[in-house]
């Protein structure tokens, strides 16, 4: 007998389920009697893609199945092999409790970790003083030292020559885009490491002891390291001085400026970031538009 007992037939009727907790009770039941933990209450985590919930002292993941219209299996195999490398890296991740897959209605993969009593940055952000901001600044660059390094390929995204990672970029002026391809093309992003992909303020989470903790790799890809560096700077910093002090030094506005210019044209939320943090699509005609823009914001961040 199903415990899930819902239809998914595509992206839309995912997105209507995937925080219905009367929905995936009886499944989380089931998983958690699979792997003898404890069940009890369940609550909502902040949404993302997938279904996220807080089980007494754990958060259970479950990915979108294939019914969804999306193939979250890359997502899951990611995030599974990130979270252990970070965890050996002494980055303060979750602790993985149990990760699998139910043939249920639909096959859903699944991670079990045990939750962090910590608030999103994105809710504390506005009461941060600049010193506060200063040191997140600095302890985020110690963790990033030491994510972003050389590893093995763990899965088969190549961000910079994916034709399938260009759909955030096809709202943007013909003129724009054939600059942004002639450039990723020809240009040196320099070496490939391990990147989060997605260090926004939802995913750094503040302890009481003022431990930063990361979250959600599912993300994460080998890249240059631009495309960490630009991600942080315009999305969870969103230019702010004390934070890019923190991270950056007393590195100059032009060395910055460059590192969001080369890592934003080829992240696969880029064409996203510049549209809501930047400025409006429309105002961008040419990629000297777009490093010019940067350049102010980082300068008026001083």
């Amino acid at each position: 007998m199903n415990q899930f007992t819902a239809d998914i037939n595509g992206w839309e009727s995912w997105g209507k389920l995937f925080q219905s907790i009367p929905t995936f009770e009886p499944l989380i039941r089931s998983i958690f009697v699979k792997e003898k933990l404890a069940f009890s209450k369940i609550e909502h985590c902040t949404p993302g893609t997938n279904a996220v919930f807080k089980v007494g002292e754990y958060v259970i993941k479950i990915f979108a199945p294939a019914e969804s219209g999306i193939d979250s299996t890359t997502d899951f195999t990611t995030e599974l092999f990130a979270m252990r490398r970070a965890a050996q890296l002494g980055v303060s991740v979750p602790k993985l409790v149990a990760s699998g897959s139910v043939e249920d209605k639909y096959l859903f993969s699944y991670l079990i970790m045990e939750y962090i009593r910590g608030i999103e940055l994105n809710k504390i952000h506005h009461s941060l003083t600049f010193a506060d901001k200063l040191a997140i600044g600095q302890k985020l660059r110690h963790i990033t030292d030491t994510m972003n390094t050389p590893c093995v390929p763990f899965n088969e995204v190549h961000v910079i020559h994916d034709v399938n990672r260009q759909k955030r970029w096809e709202k943007y002026p013909e003129n724009f885009k054939k600059e942004r391809l002639d450039y990723i093309e020809s240009h040196d992003f320099g070496e490939s490491v391990f990147v989060h992909g997605d260090l926004n303020r939802d995913n750094l989470l503040l302890a009481d002891d003022h431990t930063i903790h990361i979250i959600d790799f599912a993300d994460a890809v080998r890249a240059p390291l631009v495309y960490e560096q630009a991600l942080i700077v315009c999305e969870l910093f969103q230019f702010d001085k004390a934070y890019m002090q923190g991270y950056f030094g007393h590195a100059p506005m032009e060395e910055i400026t460059e590192i969001c210019f080369n890592g934003i044209l080829i992240h696969d939320f880029g064409g996203d970031v510049i549209e809501q943090n930047i400025c409006p699509v429309s105002e961008l005609d040419s990629l000297n538009a777009l490093r010019k823009r940067l350049y102010c914001l980082i300068k008026n961040s001083e």
